[in-house]
């Protein structure tokens, strides 16, 4: 998973890495590596729809998405497995992994990453640091990563919270779950349609126009700001979306959730902080939209802002 590969990169492993996921592309050094997973419709550029219903029903029909190339991890010979338990829509189900790791040679330890919380995501650094006998580096990894969090933290508390619906997928809509209302509450925001700690969920479009959101942030889960830019054009046509008060304002904003958002791993950290300058850009100038990796949707129209 490509959490897993960013926590094994920041915490100096890199050159243990044997192999990644399909969807592990940072650092650069983790697509010179091996991928041992795979997925039908990764880049194939399908609708969220057409993806939607993809997934429901090949976890009803097949238990994953995924598929795992046994030959080649054979081959690689792995000590450790890092995986999850999280989301079988996001990466390869623990259950498959465990299976599978008890027929390798060794067999490898399998850590399974399952955070619903900042402070989760926290602990599986230190828990990938003790399986890979780095625990120090994890506590100072931590300590940093820690005091940036307290940094947006205290400056946002003084502000006033607008409702910002930090959205995960468009078709259908699906609210955030797990860390996601945190990190917009962190960032000095308010979430009326998150599942704090709890796992996204579809919810009935009037709801979103029922909590008449200040802010919207798409954060699709998977998705870079291309490809939310093409499902804003779909969300626009949404019956009432005129009326919400974050459209009216012009106050959309497309973000790189597959590298932030959906992405619990150190560089949840900027996802604080590209939502505290959406939020707050007067209190935040140097996390303000134009320094980060967001666009702002106006007029219909996309304009780095």
């Amino acid at each position: 998973m490509p959490a897993a590969t960013e926590i094994a990169a920041a915490l100096g492993l890199m050159e243990d890495v044997v192999g990644v996921s399909h969807e592990c592309d940072f650092p650069g050094e983790a697509n010179t590596r091996p991928r041992v997973t795979k997925c039908p419709v990764h880049d194939a550029g399908l609708s969220s729809k057409t993806i939607d219903e993809w997934v429901r029903r090949a976890l009803r029909e097949n238990g994953t998405i995924y598929t795992i190339d046994e030959p080649l991890l054979r081959e690689l010979r792995p000590d450790v497995i890092l995986t999850q338990k999280l989301c079988d829509a996001c990466a390869v189900g623990y259950g498959t992994v465990a299976r599978l790791a008890e027929t390798l040679p060794g067999p490898p330890r399998v850590v399974n990453l399952e955070p619903s919380s900042l402070f989760d995501i926290f602990d599986d650094i230190r828990q990938v640091a003790r399986e890979c006998d780095v625990a120090e580096r994890a506590e100072a990894l931590v300590t940093k990563l820690s005091g940036r969090v307290e940094i947006v933290r205290e400056r946002a508390a003084i502000a006033v919270r607008p409702r910002c619906f930090l959205m995960e997928w468009v078709d259908p809509p699906f609210c955030s779950g797990h860390w996601g209302p945190e990190l917009v509450e962190i960032a000095g925001g308010h979430d009326p349609l998150g599942r704090k700690h709890q796992p996204s969920a579809q919810i009935g479009w009037q709801e979103v126009l029922d909590a008449r959101p200040e802010i919207i942030v798409l954060a699709l889960c998977g998705y870079d700001v291309d490809l939310a830019q093409r499902d804003y054009e779909l969300l626009r046509e949404f019956p009432g979306f005129d009326s919400m008060p974050a459209a009216r304002a012009g106050e959309i904003y497309l973000v790189n959730a597959s590298a932030y958002f959906a992405r619990p791993g150190p560089r949840i950290i900027d996802s604080i902080e590209i939502l505290a300058g959406i939020l707050h850009p007067k209190e935040f100038p140097e996390f303000a939209p134009r320094n980060t990796h967001a666009q702002r949707v106006t007029q219909h129209h996309f304009s780095a802002s």
